[in-house]
């Protein structure tokens, strides 16, 4: 997937987190089993850590849950108009 510098703007506008920060999370995901609870926590646990913004454990399940049934939107970019 390839994401453009104006995605990367608009999450840092959206979140303080920099391209940098962004990349290594990325490259973190890669290596991880994204179908493993365990590590879905720890990324939403350091994902919380860098936005600064709390995650309910309902809403670290809904996450989890969305993401092993492969329910993430396809279109990120359009996402983060809203």
């Amino acid at each position: 997937m390839n994401f453009s510098d104006n995605f990367f703007k608009k999450i840092e506008n959206k979140t303080n987190v920099n391209k940098d920060t962004i990349l290594s999370l990325a490259n973190k995901l890669q290596q991880g089993n994204m179908k493993d609870e365990a590590t879905l926590k720890e990324v939403i646990n350091d994902l919380s850590k860098m936005t600064g913004r709390e995650v309910s454990k309902e809403k670290e399940q809904k996450i989890i849950d969305t993401i092993m049934n492969d329910k993430v939107p396809k279109d990120l970019d359009k996402f983060l108009d809203k």
